[in-house]
């Protein structure tokens, strides 16, 4: 397989020559036995970050990298799709995997089956994701708002992978919305379980993905919990973006999804950052093109030699990926729809690859934005912080509707 060209630095940034190392930034991140010595974790995002993205972030930089989120039930029954996303490179250490769920037994069963057979290092417990589909079964950003059931699933995966070793972290949102905050409550909760971390996207369910991150929700969850590490989330699109999250929240490391889309190279920016040094990647076309068919190779490895399988699942990082640089439509469009390896390979070598990288329009916010929405919820969920008997049944339904993996 190819490899990425080496990447280009941005000789204003270019660091000169000093008697003394650069000092860090931060201490290294410290997730139970795992010390990670960039204080960067890549978010689980479905149907991205899969073992070819996560590889193909590792080459560009360093942190801690979670596979996208797999459905506890999905574990439970064995679903092929569901096996393949807890599956690791050789090289990937420690191992991460995110589980969603919600009913507590299911996710107790499916932490089980992930440390016991050895399949991760670490396991992220999902109480952030706004997707309608999930919190309308009152899973996601939705869950925290039961508190027992929200304490349930907790101990139960940090009592299932105890035995083992493995850490068990949490991800959750603000709240529902402004007028139904739980990430303080849900913060103190999880410390007192025994979690690893926690880390907050500074958003509510309703703002999905819109508008600007509350940073200072995160300084506040980081006042609220002392004994653990905590990870803000939310607009981190550069490593400046990162360092001023630091400085003005005081957390211990940052979480980065959409911001690394079509720019995994954004991991060595984060790595060097980190490290006190100023040199940032600024890749020109050439450079971008020989990831994207870095990514196409990983990609088809990743679904076993299905060539068609692994283009069509690349063809949603190309917008990301020529974000700024000047590419037609009509390239972007047959792009959009390459079906192999070939046909990228010459699409890719038919753009301006002398092309440099062109500042400012290649930067900012990428991927889902959108405007506030309204939360799906189940009936009556927000009628009272327990768990009533229906809604205790609706959620054993949904554990099965929700389990595609």
């Amino acid at each position: 397989m190819g490899r990425v060209s080496a990447p280009t630095l941005d000789p204003s940034t270019a660091a000169a020559p000093t008697a003394q190392a650069p000092a860090p930034v931060l201490p290294p991140l410290r997730i139970g036995p795992h010390v990670v010595d960039t204080p960067v974790v890549l978010a689980p995002m479905a149907g991205v970050t899969n073992k070819a993205f996560r590889t193909l972030c590792r080459e560009h930089g360093a942190g801690l990298y979670v596979a996208e989120m797999v459905t506890s039930r999905a574990l439970v029954e064995r679903n092929p799709e569901a096996l393949r996303i807890v599956t690791f490179d050789e090289g990937e250490s420690p191992r991460s995997a995110q589980v969603y769920g919600v009913d507590p037994a299911t996710v107790r069963e499916a932490v089980r089956i992930i440390v016991a057979e050895d399949r991760a290092d670490h396991v992220d417990l999902n109480f952030g994701c706004p997707v309608p589909k999930v919190t309308r079964k009152g899973g996601g950003a939705a869950l925290p708002w039961k508190r027992e059931l929200f304490t349930a699933i907790v101990r139960g995966a940090v009592e299932a992978a105890r035995p083992y070793g493995v850490p068990v972290t949490v991800k959750m949102r603000k709240g529902i919305d402004d007028e139904h905050l739980t990430y303080l409550e849900a913060g103190r909760i999880a410390e007192d379980l025994g979690v690893a971390a926690v880390a907050l996207h500074a958003r509510t369910a309703a703002e999905y993905y819109s508008g600007t991150a509350d940073w200072s929700a995160i300084a506040r969850l980081k006042e609220t919990v002392t004994s653990v590490p905590v990870l803000g989330n939310g607009d981190v699109w550069s490593a400046e973006d990162a360092l001023t999250m630091v400085r003005e929240t005081g957390c211990d490391g940052v979480v980065v999804g959409r911001g690394c889309q079509g720019r995994p190279w954004l991991f060595a920016d984060l790595a060097a950052a980190f490290a006190g040094r100023p040199e940032r990647v600024r890749p020109g076309m050439r450079e971008v093109a020989d990831t994207v068919y870095r990514h196409g190779e990983l990609m088809i490895d990743y679904f076993d030699g299905d060539e068609g399988k692994g283009m069509r699942d690349l063809r949603k990082h190309m917008a990301w990926y020529l974000k700024g640089y000047p590419v037609g439509g009509d390239a972007r469009r047959s792009l959009a729809m390459v079906s192999t390896l070939a046909e990228l390979r010459t699409l890719l070598d038919a753009l301006d690859l002398d092309a440099p990288y062109p500042g400012e329009a290649a930067e900012g916010q990428r991927g889902r934005a959108g405007s506030p929405k309204k939360p799906h919820l189940p009936y009556g969920w927000l009628d009272s912080r327990e768990l009533d008997d229906e809604h205790e049944e609706r959620l054993r339904e949904a554990e099965l509707s929700v389990s595609g993996g």
